[in-house]
């Protein structure tokens, strides 16, 4: 097979941050279609106060009171038809140089992050919470999206956030007795630093 004659990391170089529209665009979406996704998620903001709606490059996000976690999940299932819960995961911001501000969101050093699909429906959605350090804890999903259930356990094994009536809330990764978190950014492992090719700032 003969090389390209463009490296192709040139080529996302290029396209790196393209527009929302640019986006939907190379997918197929029409703006028409984009704007009634966003209507869909206003509904549930309106359902549940203090929830913010944010646009990331064009895909919809929900900002949750972690009170409501499960309460928000069962509506999106129920109610929403978001049948599949591609993945939940944390994000440690502790070392963060420059932090997204979304008006309405209060942050903390944690963010539990949940992406969802609808089948049925075309749709795509992603829910945050933030999680203090203090008391990392939020309510698991793993009995309406069981494949929800390894993602828990691998962000609780690397992060140390509890996921409350998980029903086998144990390490999947590391060792059982092993201490520590090792994706915190306090973490002993995680203090050494990586340099990636092409990042214009190694830490």
């Amino acid at each position: 097979m003969p090389d390209d004659a463009t490296p192709r990391e040139e080529i996302h170089k290029d396209n790196a941050h393209p527009a929302p529209t640019e986006q939907a665009a190379a997918a197929g979406v029409s703006p028409a279609a984009a704007s009634e996704a966003m209507e869909e998620v206003a509904a549930i903001v309106e359902k549940f106060p203090g929830t913010v709606f944010h646009s990331s490059h064009g895909q919809p996000v929900v900002y949750l009171d972690r009170a409501v976690w499960h309460d928000v999940a069962v509506f999106l299932r129920d109610e929403q038809e978001f049948t599949q819960c591609l993945d939940v995961t944390v994000v440690d911001h502790l070392a963060d140089e420059v932090r997204l501000t979304v008006d309405g969101v209060t942050p903390e050093r944690f963010e539990v992050v949940a992406n969802l699909l609808s089948h049925p429906r075309n749709r795509r959605i992603r829910a945050i919470c933030e999680v203090p350090v203090d008391d990392p804890t939020v309510a698991s999903v793993t009995d309406l999206y069981p494949g929800a259930n390894f993602g828990e356990r691998e962000a609780y094994d690397m992060f140390g956030v509890t996921f409350e009536g998980h029903p086998d809330l144990t390490r999947i990764l590391m060792p059982d007795d092993w201490v520590g978190y090792p994706l915190r950014k306090d973490d002993a492992p995680g203090r050494v630093p990586v340099a990636f090719k092409g990042d214009p700032s190694p830490r």
